[in-house]
């Protein structure tokens, strides 16, 4: 025990004793306790006054026991551990409330604030009372006591930075009509000095009111570069009062409006722009689009001997443009519209009897693709720029690749699969320590990520790395799996079975933070010599630092064959050696703060996570992965089915208000739940999932079908009308809704024997056939639909 911990060492486990909840000092009776807090003056209600204890009880790394009667503090290690409480004093490495830090973190958090709010003010807002789902969740240890918990529960340990004991929170400066949002993201900018509108009526009426331009910013919560306009610009006074005085300021979050997200980025990139996020668009009152570009620096810079404009410089411009000639203005945005308009409603090129639906255009597809091969690093990319920028993972093709290397036998496609699945398992991009893939690579070897965390990137990758699996048998991909989906459950995952929609990619402002190491956090992590050695051989054999020229970031130089046939000893024995040492590592990394987590489920995505949990399921013959695929798709058809049929996009909770679902699906809500529910039913058998895929598509047909000629419309018939409306097409990092929406037709038919479905099916591939023969790699999940459709057919029988 250090000189500045004290109290009493905590009693080792016995072999073959389960671990429990155990108290670390006897329990001072209720009525005892209780006379002992009211006690306490209220300015130093739950502030430790010793010098052992010099801060506020929120201290990352160590347990701080606030003793009650306000003499001392009594500190212990607590081992890595998140959370325990003080009254009761429990601590236990198999404690759900330490274990599971993700899912009851709100809860502690929530009681912290309510036990410093019943001590100042007398009273606890109703708010901050975590929900009894939540408070369940708890262990058996702490259930007796209920709300009388509160009061008697000195403290709470947790790691809130923004919590200072014994003083109220302070009154945000501004807060603006954003705060009665329920998206995450939004909720970031409630309290910007920037007077944020959310999407609708209210913000183009005032606009219109007041004949001023609209600045549309788009982003999403886990978009690093979102945060950082946020702090720069929006969080910056004097910008702010030129965006309010000259400006209506709309904020949308893209994940919860995706529609609106997908109609702007085609305005963007049909003026020549390359689309990124934060988006930002300057408007015509009546929304149509004039200008925009992604992020700009608050002040000028300097790049290349030119001077790059600044959001400042950009924003005092357009207005000052808008005020001289607002006619050139109105002629920008009819043409930048009827651009845009003709992007989105004429992107297929109809293939109706002038392309075979037949396995030629398939083959063909798979050539193309053949030519983007990385064969060094593996991946896809352009040869003739040597494969730089930044390297996405890219699911769709990787699943297409994989249907036609099983059906095919090509040896090429199985060899450059193999590599690229081989690369990424191996690379930076996925986790070393804690499971789960980050979003995509920023060059070509896969070893610096952007750190973010997406659900969608998750799920495909959990059922391609199941899929390749059943084709190769190598132990990796099953290990990548397993860790990947105890990430998702860790993290990702709610009580009820809610799956949250991303992970930020920073921690305080600085990107990465949580996952990357310095050479002395690692030496602190592992104090013995033959440990950090063993990590540096396996992780970092050339002893660089890779990530900003200060820290390491974890990643396979070798497979895990290789570095077990240098140490002479064999790969079973290595990992036996390995996986202590990674979890010491992931402990210390447990004890940092954590990367914001977007708790808004998506029905899209959660979706998609139905499908991979539902093949590793099948895969790997384990009933726990079906279980919970089950769960989150109960839950979805719970919760964000209404009585009429129809799916809702989002469901979560705004301040002081109980979750809810909202916002009309899009096709691609009905199309991904449609996949996750076909997948459960073909690795379950069980008919409720097929039942409920066949009613989820018959509304698709219904609402977004376009009964003249062919293909589905990304919005309802009923949904807001804008000046465009789209059919997407294009796969890059998920599949589009028609390509999803084809192949579930496809599968429906297999199924259900339905010819309906057939038919339908064969009148969308029709549709888009001009579009795989002249896109093909765009289009790769409408061609795994063909892939299934041509089969057995009299024209593929030669």
């Amino acid at each position: 025990m250090s000189p500045r911990q004290s109290g009493p060492a905590r009693t080792p486990r016995q072999p073959g004793r389960p671990m429990r909840c155990r108290p670390l000092r006897s329990r001072p009776r209720r009525n005892q306790m209780t006379r002992q807090f009211r006690r306490l003056p209220r300015s130093e209600s739950l502030r430790c006054r010793t010098s052992a204890c010099p801060k506020p009880f929120c201290r990352p790394g160590r347990a701080s026991i606030y003793q009650p009667g306000g003499q001392r503090c009594r500190s212990i290690s607590s081992s890595g551990l998140r959370c325990c409480f003080s009254s009761a004093a429990w601590v236990s490495s198999s404690c759900i409330c330490c274990r599971k830090s993700s899912a009851i973190f709100g809860s502690c958090r929530r009681l912290c604030i309510s036990i410093d709010a019943a001590l100042q003010h007398g009273n606890v807002e109703a708010s901050l009372i975590p929900p009894a789902a939540e408070f369940a969740m708890l262990p058996q240890c702490f259930r007796p006591f209920s709300f009388t918990f509160l009061v008697l529960a000195t403290l709470v340990i947790c790691t809130a930075d923004d919590l200072v004991a014994g003083k109220p929170k302070e009154k945000p400066k501004y807060t603006n009509r954003l705060a009665k949002e329920t998206s995450p993201y939004l909720l970031m900018h409630a309290h910007n000095p920037t007077n944020w509108y959310a999407w609708g009526p209210e913000a183009f009426d005032k606009a219109k009111k007041e004949n001023k331009l609209i600045f549309l910013s788009i982003g999403y919560s886990s978009c690093y570069w979102c945060h950082v306009m946020e702090r720069e610009s929006f969080n910056h006074e004097e910008v702010a009062k030129i965006l309010n005085d000259h400006f209506i300021c709309i904020k949308v979050d893209r994940e919860e409006r995706p529609d609106v997200d997908q109609i702007y980025m085609t305005a963007l990139n049909s003026l020549g722009r390359s689309g990124g996020w934060p988006l930002s668009m300057f408007m015509m009152p009546d929304g149509r689009p004039v200008v925009g570009g992604t992020y700009w620096p608050r002040e000028d810079k300097k790049v290349d001997d030119e001077v790059a404009p600044g959001f400042k410089t950009v924003l005092n411009t357009v207005r000052a443009a808008y005020k001289e000639d607002p006619k050139q203005f109105e002629k920008q945005a009819d043409n930048l519209a009827g651009m845009t308009a003709r992007a989105l409603e004429n992107a297929a090129i109809p293939g109706l009897a002038v392309v075979p639906l037949n396995r030629d255009l398939v083959e063909r597809i798979v050539e193309e693709i053949k030519d983007e091969f990385d064969s060094v690093h593996g991946g896809f990319g352009s040869p003739a720029r040597k494969f730089r920028g930044p390297k996405f993972p890219m699911p769709p093709r990787l699943d297409f690749l994989l249907q036609v290397a099983e059906r095919t036998k090509d040896k090429k496609v199985l060899a450059h699969l193999t590599l690229t699945l081989d690369q990424i398992a191996q690379g930076g991009i996925y986790d070393q320590i804690g499971g789960g893939f980050h979003r995509y690579s920023t060059e070509r070897t896969w070893t610096v990520p952007h750190f973010e965390k997406m659900l969608y990137d998750n799920a495909q990758l959990v059922e391609v790395y199941s899929k390749a699996y059943r084709l190769t048998k190598k132990p990796l991909y099953q290990r990548i799996v397993a860790e990947t989906l105890a990430y998702v459950e860790r993290e990702m995952t709610s009580p009820e079975g809610a799956l949250y929609s991303s992970q930020d990619a920073e921690t305080h402002h600085e990107e990465g933070r949580n996952y990357v190491w310095t050479p002395k956090e690692l030496a602190d992590a592992l104090p013995d010599k033959e440990e950090r050695d063993f990590i540096r051989k396996v992780y970092i054999p050339d002893n660089k630092l890779n990530f900003e020229e200060k820290y390491h970031i974890l990643r396979w130089a070798k497979s895990a064959e290789e570095v077990a046939k240098d140490l002479k000893i064999t790969e079973a024995d290595f990992h036996k050696k390995l996986d202590p040492i990674r979890k010491k590592l992931f402990d210390v990394r447990e004890r940092r703060d954590k990367p914001f987590l977007n708790k808004i489920a998506l029905t899209a995505w959660s979706g998609l996570m139905i499908a991979g949990y539902a093949e590793a399921g099948r895969t790997f013959n384990e009933p726990k992965y079906l279980q919970t695929a089950a769960k989150a798709a109960d839950f979805v058809l719970k919760h964000q089915l209404t009585d009429k049929g129809r799916l809702l996009r989002t469901y979560g909770t705004a301040p002081g208000q109980a979750p809810k679902a909202a916002v009309n699906a899009y096709l691609e809500d009905y199309a991904a739940l449609s996949h996750g529910l076909l997948t459960l039913h073909e690795a379950s058998k069980d008919k409720k999932w097929l039942d409920a895929a066949r009613k989820l598509t018959d509304t698709m047909l219904e609402f977004h079908g376009d009964k003249k000629i062919g293909g589905y419309y990304y919005t309802a018939h009923d949904a807001e009308k804008f000046f465009a409306r789209s059919k997407d097409q294009y796969d890059g990092v998920q599949a589009s809704g028609n390509s999803q929406a084809t192949r579930n037709l496809v599968r429906l038919a297999k199924l259900t024997g339905a010819v309906r479905y057939e038919k339908e099916a064969e009148r969308t591939l029709k549709f888009f056939a001009g579009s795989m023969k002249q896109y093909g790699p765009g289009l790769v999940t409408m061609a795994q639909a063909l892939d299934v459709y041509a089969e057995g057919r009299p024209e593929e029988k030669k």
